[in-house]
């Protein structure tokens, strides 16, 4: 069944309809209609990172950790999985008639809004900083949720993708029911709009959620502003639904409506299809004092069934989809691709020498001693992000080097490691019990003594989403919100400052999905490990990277700052001094960076057109910005341990005011490569990538000269500092 098919089918089945019950299916608990054959139908569900809230699910690592594999057919692997486990839930459940709230088959991910702020508490639902790292992945995502052309699968879809939060979005949360994101043209373009762009005519996404702000004065979820870029310059044919409740926002505290049934108005009159919340049950009241035209409920209902009918949701269609069973549901092969998940996206930030850590080695003398130490060494809840589902199984850090340990020792017939823990402190609290004394942590003695007895001490710190998440509201369980700054709670720093100067080897592992201030332990550790949320099994991933039986490989997403101090003002929209592309300072950690246990270099690199040169200027205005324009050969290298690394590539224009200050990326590949192996790698520059916009909003392609870098990191001076390798550079005459 093709989108026309769908139309024609569900414009059938709406023209039966009364106006009353056209306008209950605009709800997201859209009710059933008896004698239409109509089932109810919930349209909230959640995905993020594995089919959430609905019971058992094979769980990913979160968002932010996923980016960090920098991998995108990775992407579409894990969005095909969680579409398989959707539809058998669904299957299962719809037979047994729950059709309650997130058991439904339209998941509200991905989010593909920009971290642009390392305070913004859902930062890590996100794919990072960067524009197009987000699009490259959202959109594979998308086509893994929703199958790629139809030619398998009679034209259905596998689920319905929602690309969110249309526009503009990244805090503060605590503001964003009333808050007014103001961002000039340039940064529309050039920041916050391209990945929605990508979503929309690459991935075709079914669906598009609204922000809870207001951007430019227009609010998200009815601004004829953003609905005229979505759909008259895009092209997008899907349904569009607002953010949970925010359409009330309008009249409470946006103030840009007087009344319920005024909000009602303004959003169905601005393509509003579906209401999250309940001010939707407004719209007869509309109707009878003459404020909406039927003919636009006609026309959300009838986008919303041409969904249904595409996801095959009617009791006359049959779908290949019908069949997958329940025991699909967290079956090894989807466990085995969160860990691969998992493995891919943990970032080592140091290692200076520490690490792998061989029990050979540690074992020849005596039985070794490993010490776990902090609030999240044996935390489950800092394993999973928010937006999660339940898994069968959870595998802490403390676990999954206690069952590492028993089975190396077990295979070798020796003594396993003894592995001493402690808490060391609650994680944001001053004591863990309530009756201890506040002026003493009740577990730093303990984590003292713990790293006494221990030949190496592993040091488990970080956030979980009751720290760093969502502004609490009816569907979210926590009030974390927004980081009021970059530091571990308090008396997290003063465990890592009382057991860093011990003498001991000591490596610090962070859970957690932002930037955090890492130079304790980047100066004062052996070992610093970034491994955002790593998904319910994380800490067997982890485990394996201690002991070397995996080289780690993840890069930064994000850039990892010393400080806010020198960033603008957390509401203040625009782009200059933040993220990688325009920050001025030295970060700690920059985007892209990540060591592994090889030693990964770029020796040489060939630049060759394939776009043809001479193009005047209205060719240039008419370029078909997906075209490959430029194909990069590069020679790659690895003197170290057999390891997986990221090749990426950046551009900067030379002679082009309105250029991107620092070299941005436009391209990425993850490798694998053998001790002493070298290998070319060919990768295809869209012409997009050469473009630069104006501050009227303006895309084109201006530059005459362009740097081409080549490397497994960023091309910036604190990256090369930092991996000991410096990234090979090509101008390309344009």
């Amino acid at each position: 069944m093709n989108r026309a098919e769908a139309r024609e089918c569900a414009q059938k089945l709406v023209n039966r309809m009364t106006l009353e019950e056209k306008a209950s299916q605009l709800r997201y608990d859209a009710p059933a209609i008896p004698r239409l054959g109509i089932p109810e139908y919930n349209w909230w569900n959640e995905a993020l990172h594995g089919v959430a809230r609905a019971g058992t699910a094979t769980m990913f690592p979160q968002a932010i950790g996923l980016a960090a594999a920098f991998d995108e057919d990775l992407m579409e692997e894990i969005g095909t999985c969680i579409a398989r486990e959707g539809r058998a839930k669904y299957n299962a459940q719809s037979q047994r008639g729950d059709r309650d709230i997130y058991k439904g088959l339209t998941f509200w991910s991905p989010n593909v809004n920009i971290f642009r702020d390392p305070r913004w508490g859902r930062g890590h639902e996100t794919y990072g900083e960067d524009p197009f790292l987000t699009s490259r992945l959202g959109v594979r995502f998308i086509l893994g949720l929703q199958g790629r052309d139809g030619s398998d699968n009679g034209g259905y879809l596998r689920a319905a993708a929602c690309a969110k939060h249309f526009a503009v979005h990244s805090g503060p949360e605590a503001l964003r029911h009333s808050f007014d994101a103001k961002a000039n043209p340039k940064d529309m373009e050039e920041t916050y709009l391209p990945a929605f762009e990508a979503c929309v005519k690459e991935a075709d996404v079914e669906a598009v959620m609204g922000a809870y702000n207001r951007t430019n004065g227009e609010v998200c979820c009815a601004s004829p502003s953003l609905q005229n870029i979505l759909r008259a310059k895009w092209g997008f044919r899907g349904h569009f639904v607002s953010d949970c409740w925010a359409i009330r926002d309008f009249h409470e505290n946006h103030k840009v409506t007087a009344t319920p049934e005024e909000s009602v108005k303004l959003a169905l009159e601005n393509g509003c299809d579906v209401n999250c919340g309940c001010t939707y049950q407004k719209i007869l009241d509309a109707v009878k004092l003459g404020m909406i035209d039927e003919a636009l409920i006609t026309e959300s209902c009838v986008r919303l069934f041409t969904t249904r009918y595409l996801l095959g949701l009617f009791d006359e269609q049959k779908t290949p989809y019908d069949a997958i069973p329940f025991t699909e549901v967290e079956c090894e092969k989807n466990l085995e691709l969160a860990h691969r998940a998992a493995r891919e996206g943990i970032v080592l930030l140091k290692n200076n020498g520490v690490l792998p850590m061989d029990l050979t080695v540690l074992s020849a003398w005596k039985t070794p001693v490993i010490g776990v130490i902090g609030p999240n060494a044996n935390s489950r809840t800092a394993l999973i992000g928010n937006y999660h589902g339940t898994s069968s199984r959870y595998v802490t850090v403390l676990e999954g080097i206690q069952d590492y340990t028993e089975a190396w020792a077990k295979e070798r017939g020796a003594e396993p490691a003894r592995i001493l823990y402690s808490e060391g402190c609650h994680l944001y609290k001053d004591n863990v019990e309530n009756l201890s004394k506040p002026e003493m942590a009740d577990r730093l003695a303990e984590a003292r003594t713990v790293a006494d007895y221990s030949d190496v001490v592993i040091l488990v710190v970080g956030l979980d989403e009751t720290l760093e998440g969502e502004e609490g509201d009816t569907g979210n369980a926590y009030s974390s919100g927004d980081k009021k700054d970059l530091h571990l709670p308090p008396f997290q720093e003063e465990l890592l400052r009382s057991l860093l100067p011990m003498k001991k080897p000591v490596i610090v592992i962070n859970l957690a999905g932002s930037a955090i201030d890492l130079s304790v332990p980047q100066e004062q550790a052996d070992a610093v490990i970034q491994a955002f949320y790593p998904g319910a099994r994380g800490g067997i991933d982890l485990a394996q990277i201690l002991f070397g039986e995996v080289s780690p490989s993840g890069k930064l997403p994000v850039t990892f700052y010393r400080d806010t101090k020198d960033l603008p003002d957390f509401t203040d929209y625009s782009m200059k001094n933040r993220t990688y592309r325009y920050y001025n300072g030295t970060p700690l950690y920059p985007f892209g960076f990540g060591l592994t246990y090889g030693d990964c270099s770029v020796t040489g690199m060939v630049v060759q057109r394939i776009t043809e040169n001479g193009r005047d200027e209205a060719e240039k205005e008419a370029i078909n910005y997906s075209n490959p324009a430029i194909r990069v050969i590069v020679s790659a290298e690895n003197r170290g341990a057999d390891t997986e690394d990221v090749l990426q590539i950046y551009i900067r224009g030379l002679d082009d005011p309105n250029a991107v200050p620092h070299p941005q990326l436009a391209g990425f590949r993850r490798l694998k490569l053998r001790r002493d192996e070298c290998k070319d790698v060919i990768l295809d520059l869209p012409e997009k990538a050469f473009t630069s916009v104006d501050e009227n909003g303006v895309r084109k392609i201006r530059s005459t000269r362009f740097e081409v870098f080549a490397a497994f990191s960023q091309p910036d001076d604190c990256s090369a500092k930092l991996t000991g390798h410096s990234a090979v550079k090509r101008i390309v005459e344009w």
